[in-house]
Order: C-alpha cells, then structure tokens, then sequence
C-alpha cells in the first residue's frame, strides 16, 4: 500500500543550518518544507482531546484568502465530538496513516490510510481515532459560497485507490483524480490528488485565478513557483496565491504526487474586503 507523507514532529539535529531547509514566504507563495514542520510549532485546538495540528495554511489578507489546512495527528482513543467551529464551513479529510471512527449525522463510518471525505457544511461531525496506533490525516477547510439556485454538496466518501486516473491530453505521465465531479457546481472547492511519473511535467506555466495549496504526498520534483525552481520531496507544502506563475518537472525513479486544493465555480467578489 503506497505511504503519505505527513509532518515528522521531533527535533533536527540541533547542529543543522536552519536556511539549509530552504523554507520561503514571498508576495507570491510560501514553500513551507516538511522538515520545518516540528514539534515546537504544533498546534493544540479546543475541543480536541489527544490531538495535534500543524496549520500550514490560514485565511490572509492580499495572499492566499478562501481556506485553511491542517496536518492531524491524533492519538488513539483521542479526536473530538465539535472538530468544526465554523457553522459554514465546509471539509475535505483525507488520510495518511490510521483508522478513523467518524460520525455524520448520528451515523458512524469506519475510515481508513488513503480514504477522502468530503463533509459539506450542515452536516454534524465527530471524530475518533480508532485503532491502537496515531492516526494522521489532511483537513482542508473552507467557508461554504453559496450561489442562486444552487443547494450545498452532499457528502463524498471515496479513496485514493478507488478513484480514476484522468490524464491530460497527449501524455500518460501526468494525472489527476478527482474526488468530486468537476461538472457539480455546487462545489466551490476540488480537493484532488495530482500525479506525475518520473520525466513528467507541466508544460507550460499556469497562471491562474485559483488559490492552491499543494502538500506532497510522495516523490521528488522541481516545482517552479512565480520565477523560482524550487526542489521539493514527499512532506513539503507549497501554498500560492491567485495569479502565481507554476510548472513541475517530476524527478526521481517514481511517482510525484500531491494533495492539491483549489477554490472553484464562483464568481469573485466586486468588493474588496
């Protein structure tokens, strides 16, 4: 079964260069490398029992401003039964490592490494971790943007293993699964799992409206973020503005992936806030 990649905790040797990590916040995006990612800035959250977060992406004006993401490490028998503070938000919960006991609605659902879940919002969660070892997951949030004529999503349980590979036009080295139906406008955001085999790339460098988070998952690339080529590897994080300028090149003997958000299907605000 393929290995995620998630925040390894502890300590660096206390000897290391800090500027070796290469981590960087510009006007354009923030490369937060996974060794960065320790245990000294781990989060705890009210309401949660056994539980931290590392939060590597929040609402911030003029940057990156429709989500958050978190990293949970949960251990056993801990979780929460009010994990969500936000009434409208909405959650994709995909999973690294562990088993999960989650409840919607009154119903519970057993979860496992590599599963997705989309919670819409309205929907009433909880979560526990239930097996003997930590459970690790992704948890993207968002503020559900209602739009005329459009109800909210219904929930979506799928898995990484489960879910098709839609490869681009003319390559068979570059893929992307969807989890939720790109022609369902009742979603304004993707959570989806991008793959390239080794040598494949993005040929042209996208320049977009969508905000991004990217987490890796797996693998090695040069990622080119605005003007700069960036080496990234399996547990680094790379979070982009609208506009910013990306491509990738995969390197390395096998697959590249990542755990990519993007906000979509809305039109954007007149008035700035």
């Amino acid at each position: 079964m393929t290995d995620y990649a998630f925040p390894p905790g502890g300590m660096p040797d206390l000897s290391d260069d800090p500027a070796v990590a290469g981590a960087r916040f510009t006007t354009a995006y923030a490369f937060v490398p996974g060794t960065t990612m320790r245990d000294i800035v781990a989060s705890l959250l009210p309401g949660w029992t056994g539980t931290r977060a590392w939060i590597i992406a929040r609402p911030l004006t003029g940057f990156a401003e429709t989500f958050a993401q978190y990293a949970v490490e949960v251990q056993p028998g801990g979780g929460s039964a009010t994990p969500e503070p936000d009434a409208g938000a909405e959650a994709g919960i995909f999973i690294a490592e562990g088993e999960m006991d989650l409840t919607l609605n009154g119903v519970t659902h057993r979860r496992g490494k590599g599963s997705y879940t989309y919670i819409p919002p309205g929907i009433g969660w909880s979560l526990v971790n239930a097996g003997s070892g930590l459970l690790k997951f992704h948890w993207v949030r968002k503020r559900w943007q209602p739009a005329a004529g459009l109800g909210a999503p219904e929930v979506i349980m799928t898995s990484d293993a489960e879910s098709v590979f839609n490869y681009m036009p003319g390559t068979d080295k570059w893929a992307t699964q969807r989890f939720a139906d790109p022609a369902d406008l009742r979603h304004d955001m993707h959570v989806n799992i991008v793959t390239f085999q080794p040598g494949g790339r993005i040929p042209f460098a996208e320049t977009h409206i969508m905000e991004h988070g990217l987490y890796v998952l797996e693998g090695t690339a040069e990622y080119l973020l605005n003007q700069d080529w960036v080496s990234v590897q399996a547990g680094d994080f790379m979070w982009l503005r609208a506009w910013c300028p990306q491509a990738c090149i995969a390197t390395g003997t096998g697959p590249f992936r990542y755990l990519l958000y993007k906000d979509v299907n809305r039109h954007p605000d007149l008035v700035l806030k």
